[in-house]
């Protein structure tokens, strides 16, 4: 018997003609996430398998293919040689020794003369000749023996089915700029669309030295620890002190905040830019504050020429929350250091604000050699799991 891990593709199968690309995308991100063990991938039709590994690396193979999306589901299984005896014999073997079973059989190879019912039979009756402590239970079972006959002599037998996280292969979808705060809504908003099959590149927007450089490597740490089902994230930390002085001098309090969210914009479309995106990424959700009522998105919006994605735009915090909490953000992300936003933001924000009293403030300032001073001290991370 041969120790090897049966991959689920999700959604992949419904790409028809373009199916190749999305499979061969997944394939380099697996390779990519199992980087540093030793093992095969092998691609046959419709299956992928991991093959040739140590079993001590079993486990840590197997959480690191739960975080790559693209995989619907794993199976750590066993592969043997298309014979009724030994696959009844590894059955018997790799199974629990007492409980209620059924046996479960899918048979790709029509060649063999039995049925999928008559296969599961005889491999039934020798599990229980071998040990008495097992019985057969068709519904209420302990265990399913799992028994994937393919057309290339092998046969696949498994009982464990383990989720992951489904979705698009990262990359197959093209780059996005995702404003990456160090809240918690915004790594989960990365997350979302790089399930999608987005490329995540990552701005945030740091006010030193209002904003610590606890705050920033808090940041880093949140971007690495999407990275773990993103991939390599390239962070862009932007020197943004500049514009808040500009706006807190020549604009009304209340809209701060509204004439910031628009510098941002503009920033993270030029990254975008010379980072081949073709889309920008918020945390954004209808309401949650003062910056993201549909007034306030719409003035934030008008600025920008690339797309803006809003995974969490109908989403409750608690909804939000419970994701972040899955992928591990949560801790980071509460950690108790400010953003440049909250450092600067007013009492009473406007909620309802206009593109035209937005633009009238801005032309007192110099919007584009206020950007290009913030673009000019840009700091560059690599953030990788």
């Amino acid at each position: 018997m041969e120790r090897t891990i049966l991959i689920r593709i999700g959604e992949i199968f419904l790409k028809g003609n373009n199916k190749g690309f999305f499979v061969s995308t997944l394939k380099s991100n697996i390779m990519h996430a199992l980087a540093g063990i030793e093992c095969a991938l092998v691609n046959t039709q419709n299956r992928m398998y991991i093959e040739k590994y140590s079993g001590e690396d079993e486990p840590e193979i197997i959480e690191r293919l739960t975080k790559v999306f693209g995989i619907s589901s794993i199976s750590p299984a066993v592969k043997v040689k298309t014979e009724l005896s030994v696959i009844a014999d590894a059955c018997s073997d790799i199974f629990p020794e007492s409980g209620k079973f059924r046996v479960s059989v899918n048979r790709a190879d029509k060649r063999l003369p039995l049925t999928s019912m008559e296969i599961a039979g005889d491999i039934g009756e020798i599990m229980l000749n071998k040990k008495k402590n097992r019985t057969v239970d068709l519904y209420k079972y302990d265990f399913e023996v799992n028994v994937d006959i393919r057309e290339n002599g092998m046969t696949y037998i498994y009982y464990d089915k383990i989720p992951c996280q489904g979705g698009l292969p990262v990359g197959c979808g093209g780059n996005g700029m995702l404003l990456l705060s160090g809240g918690i809504d915004s790594p989960v908003a990365g997350y979302m669309m790089a399930k999608r099959g987005l490329k995540i590149f990552a701005v945030h927007y740091h006010s030193f030295p209002y904003t610590s450089e606890q705050a920033k490597e808090k940041v880093i740490e949140l971007a690495k620890e999407i990275s773990a089902y993103c991939g390599e994230i390239t962070l862009f930390v932007v020197p943004f002190t500049e514009i808040q002085y500009a706006i807190k001098e020549n604009c009304k309090i209340e809209y701060m905040i509204t004439v910031m969210r628009r510098f941002m914009m503009r920033i993270a479309e030029r990254l975008a830019a010379e980072n081949n995106c073709g889309a920008i990424i918020t945390g954004e959700s209808l309401g949650q504050v003062a910056s993201q009522t549909m007034e306030s998105i719409t003035v934030t919006n008008s600025v920008a020429k690339l797309p803006v994605f809003r995974p969490l735009i109908a989403f409750d915090k608690t909804d939000i929350i419970e994701i972040s909490r899955k992928i591990g953000t949560y801790e980071t992300s509460i950690l108790p250091y400010e953003d440049c936003c909250t450092v600067f933001l007013p009492k009473n924000p406007v909620i309802r604000p206009t593109i035209g009293t937005a633009e009238s403030f801005e032309k007192k300032l110099d919007v584009d050699g206020l950007v290009e001073n913030a673009l000019s001290g840009v700091e560059v991370y690599r953030c990788k799991y």
